[in-house]
């Protein structure tokens, strides 16, 4: 081939001290692995001689230990952004060792476009295929590829035997037009194709790096009573929506985010009959929603990504006859885009870290100030959906924590897009009720009983105005909780002066 083939030791000593460098892969399916690892190494080196060596970084999503675990401990991050989840990334962040600033994930590719964000010196990205005229096929996941790719004076192709060639053809690959000439984005239906199956570049740009690299990324925690409760609470909270006219009988796309709880959602909804085999239109494409489809329970989904187990992505790519026609993997610009939310009505379900009794919603700050992961692509689909509800155990730690607070530390999502929330005890539908009324229904329904009576009292303190918060007892409680780790003992008394 008249491509460049080189080690990842080499193509590390491409990328330089001061670049920007865009990373393929969503969470952490298709992320590259190799030349991350190659780049954190020769960091090390240069640390070592007394020389500076960090580099910005621009990826779709969260990524595997050998990337953001690697660099971060090899203390090579000048800047991040947007979602993380590596535990040693974030004590860098939460140190504010590296610059961190979040974001929504369809926001991203536009922003670089746009130039806000600064220039992208360098791609790295995983690739099943590359041929000599400059086509790219990514592999399992795809997040900001196609933008980073363009827009890169090099591209650094992970080309990775994992993944056969044959899932070219699974891909939707597609950039809108930038301002004034942006055009709808003409997807009505998930199985829509509107791109193309691959990235196209001059080749001229691209070099390779041979690499057999499983996909990483630890598994989620196993469905227990509690997520297994949720997932029916939501599920027949959505056959009740049916009954009552407020969904149509033939259902409508999902969208739901990642992890244990919306594995333990996604199974609940197989398995209750009265809902109708449906579509998903979402951002990951988790090992749950694979079973559904196999049991034609789910008959198509478009997502950025095939974040599942190995043991799950061996199966597709065992079974590419079966799966081809019903996947399409997008840049995450498309897949969390909210004017194609909007125009299907989604039902959207993601989790919050805490929620307050009047209906906002924290998803990125443990106590308001420490950075779990990010709001990732949450806020993408929870403003623009047709229904929008937010799941959560109704505590942490142990039970020393509710999940409900009487204000988030820190406010991701406000009252005015979260929908419904619900817990492992019930259902809140906050649809056009007022503070109080939002506030009664959260209480009555989604927090444990421990909690309840604290919650009631805060509520009934008689403090005037439409939403009845008593700041400095907020203020005080999140800064004794943060100290004690226990809400079991909250005396209002104490601060209600």
């Amino acid at each position: 081939m008249a491509l460049k083939f080189m080690t990842a030791e080499e193509a590390a000593l491409l990328v330089h001290h001061d670049d920007n460098v865009g990373f393929g892969g969503f969470t952490p399916a298709g992320c590259p692995k190799v030349v991350p690892t190659a780049i954190a190494r020769r960091a090390e080196e240069e640390h070592a001689k007394g020389n500076p060596f960090q580099i910005g970084m621009f990826t779709g999503a969260s990524t595997g230990d050998s990337l953001d675990g690697a660099l971060a401990r090899a203390k090579a991050i000048k800047f991040r952004t947007p979602y993380q989840s590596n535990k040693d990334l974030r004590a860098l962040l939460n140190g504010r060792e590296t610059a961190y600033y979040d974001l929504h994930l369809s926001e991203l590719a536009q922003n670089l476009r746009y130039g806000f964000l600064g220039k992208v010196n360098v791609a790295i990205v995983e690739a099943s295929d590359v041929t000599e005229d400059g086509e790219i096929v990514p592999t399992c996941g795809v997040g900001i590829a196609p933008t980073i790719c363009r827009m890169a004076d090099l591209i650094i192709v992970e080309l990775n035997k994992q993944h056969p060639k044959e899932i070219r053809g699974m891909h939707d690959l597609y950039e809108p037009a930038d301002p004034p000439l942006r055009r709808e984005i003409p997807i009505y239906k998930p199985s829509d194709r509107i791109g193309s199956a691959c990235i196209k570049v001059d080749p001229a740009k691209i070099v390779v790096v041979n690499t057999d690299k499983p996909n990483e990324g630890s598994p989620f925690s196993p469905i227990d009573d509690v997520t297994m409760a949720i997932g029916r609470n939501v599920a027949n909270f959505l056959v009740s929506e049916m009954k009552a006219g407020r969904l149509p009988k033939d259902f409508v796309p999902l969208q739901s985010g990642v992890g244990n709880v919306a594995n333990a959602v996604l199974e609940c909804m197989g398995a209750n009959k009265e809902i109708p085999a449906f579509n998903v239109y979402t951002e990951v494409i988790q090992d749950a929603v694979i079973t559904l489809m196999k049991q034609g329970r789910v008959k198509f989904a478009s997502g950025c990504s095939l974040t599942v187990s190995n043991e799950v992505i061996d199966d597709i790519y065992s079974n590419l006859d079966f799966f081809k026609d019903k996947i399409l993997l997008r840049p995450q610009e498309i897949s969390n885009n909210p004017e194609v939310a909007r125009r299907m009505g989604l039902v959207t379900i993601n989790t919050a870290l805490e929620a307050d009794i009047f209906g906002n919603i924290n998803s990125t700050h443990v106590s308001g100030t420490r950075m779990m992961n990010g709001i990732g692509g949450s806020g993408d689909f929870t403003r623009s959906a047709m229904l929008s509800i937010f799941t959560t155990p109704s505590t942490a730690k142990e039970g020393k924590i509710s999940a409900f607070v009487p204000m988030v530390s820190h406010l991701d999502h406000s009252e005015h897009s979260v929908k419904i929330i619900i817990t492992e005890y019930g259902v809140a539908d906050l649809r056009g009720k007022s503070p109080i009324q939002r506030a009664n229904a959260i209480i009555d329904n989604c927090v444990h009983p421990d909690y309840q009576p604290i919650l009631r009292e805060y509520l009934n303190m008689g403090v005037k105005g439409h939403t009845p918060q008593n700041l400095k007892c907020c203020f005080a409680f999140h800064e004794e909780l943060a100290a004690s780790g226990d809400m079991h003992n909250v005396d209002w008394s104490k601060y209600n002066k």
